[in-house]
């Protein structure tokens, strides 16, 4: 019998079967993906957000836990178990050795990615290539994968794991790890989720999954139905405002518009709808899908002009380019009174200041609802551009709930062999907002923890059945 099954593709999955594996068991990984789409939304991160208290290598300065916790504690407004997030903020501080012995490498802060080297470590290739190695590492230490081998159900027993299915294929285990993601590729569930709106409008229908199409959250809904414990709201997520001409799967960091906070951002009836200033872009840009969401038609659209050029990461798309700010109304299809009604009621609003992307600066607006509080700048040089924006799920929030331990847990109790890890308990954690990187810092750590309790469960099993 195999000792520990781990059933899921990514960043999570992946360290619950090395670390597994590393402590004697034998290990079986079951992703849904096929081989060339394999490492869930891993393959589509960049970094991972680290506390040290010195710089490290391509960390420079020093991020602190409280620095971290306060940061998680203000995107989250305060919906977080804190205990459960320091556990990720220290193991996070921990965990690069052990990734490097795994073949993942990291680099500096890409140009671009703003605010983000004293935070974040990047990997070196981009997710892709750290999913990669993990791989590739897991097959050097005998773990055996299955490609194709997507999940439905689970046969439990008194909240003990006995056996998961594959189609009807059935397969024991003396132990497992749940790490198949959440729900963001189903649509029927993010459409029973969201409702409709008052304009009675299926908000979720205009969601593109900026994620990958294999997180249908069959397990989740599974677990939910066979009375775990869980937590969170299903409509929270990290949800990005991304271009609306992005893929409807899969279309990841690139489809992303990063410009937000050097311009304004208008509806569909081109009004403008919160502060694009609020704070720097990695710990806000999470929020902008669901504000997105929220709009008429789910739609928005970023406006800039050309002093904001080369100040932001480019998408993969070119904006609306224009000479003229009605000419750009006219080519984003937007009323073009209103338009330039808020433009020039923004430009009026902007107070001198010294413009400085990299602080929270003086650059504000006066009389104005909503304020942008900084790097508030006229648009008024030509050429301007326009980006349409549509709400970007990448993984959703509700999931199981968790303790320490990472047991899965019915009716409070602590299942003795079945763990979660990943996207399937992230709102432990994350009960809403983001900010960069976390969700690798989460998955790495609880992953780990995930994979050494798994082992130890289904060893000390085995050692009972041979006494």
């Amino acid at each position: 019998m195999i000792d520990v099954l781990v059933i899921g593709g990514g960043n999570a999955a992946l360290c619950a079967a090395l670390m597994a594996r590393e402590a004697g068991a034998s290990v079986l990984l079951l992703e849904a993906a096929p081989r060339e789409w394999r490492g869930g939304n891993s393959m589509h991160t960049r970094n991972l957000r680290c506390m040290h208290d010195a710089p490290q290598d391509v960390l420079v300065d020093a991020y602190p836990e409280e620095e971290f916790w306060q940061d998680l504690l203000k995107v989250t407004g305060g919906a977080t178990d804190e205990k459960l997030a320091r556990l990720v903020i220290r193991a996070s501080s921990t965990c690069r050795p052990w990734m490097r012995r795994h073949g993942v490498r990291f680099q500096p802060s890409l140009s671009g990615a703003l605010h983000t080297a004293r935070t974040n470590a990047f990997f070196m290739g981009g997710g892709k290539a750290l999913v990669n190695a993990y791989y590739r590492s897991a097959e050097a230490l005998g773990v055996r994968i299955r490609y194709d081998a997507r999940v439905e159900r689970l046969e439990l027993r008194d909240g003990r794991f006995v056996a998961a299915f594959v189609g009807d294929e059935r397969i024991e285990a003396r132990s497992c790890v749940l790490a198949a993601g959440g729900f963001e590729s189903n649509r029927e569930w993010l459409r029973e989720a969201w409702g409709r709106n008052p304009a009675g409008e299926w908000p979720a229908d205009n969601f593109l999954i900026r994620g990958t199409r294999f997180n249908t959250g069959t397990l989740l809904r599974f677990m939910m139905d066979a009375g775990a414990d869980m937590t969170g709201d299903p409509t929270q997520a990290h949800m990005v405002a991304i271009d609306a001409r992005a893929p409807l799967y899969d279309g990841g960091i690139c489809t992303r518009i990063d410009c937000v906070s050097l311009g304004v951002v208008v509806n569909r009836d081109a009004q403008r709808f919160y502060d694009e200033g609020e704070d720097f872009w990695p710990k806000r840009y999470a929020i902008w899908g669901r504000l997105v969401a929220q709009q008429s038609g789910q739609v928005a659209y970023s406006i800039i002009d050309a002093k904001a050029v080369g100040r932001f990461m480019p998408p993969v798309f070119p904006g609306t380019k224009a000479g003229s700010l009605p000419e750009l109304a006219r080519a984003l299809d937007l009323d073009e009174m209103r338009f330039m009604q808020t433009m020039n009621a923004y430009n009026a609003a902007c107070r001198p200041g010294r413009f400085n992307h990299t602080v929270l600066d003086d650059c504000t607006t006066a009389g104005l609802a909503p304020q942008k509080t900084h790097w508030a700048r006229p648009i008024d040089t030509p050429p301007f551009f326009g980006y349409a924006l549509r709400p970007g799920v990448t993984f959703t929030y509700l999931g199981l709930k968790v303790d320490e331990t990472a047991a899965v847990r019915f009716g409070s109790e602590p299942s003795p062999n079945l763990f979660v890890a990943g996207e399937m308990m992230a709102g432990n954690v994350l009960g809403k907002g983001y900010t960069a990187g976390v969700g690798m810092s989460i998955g790495t750590a609880f992953g780990r923890i995930a994979g050494s309790q798994a082992a130890q469960a289904a060893l000390e099993e085995r050692r009972h059945a041979t006494a």
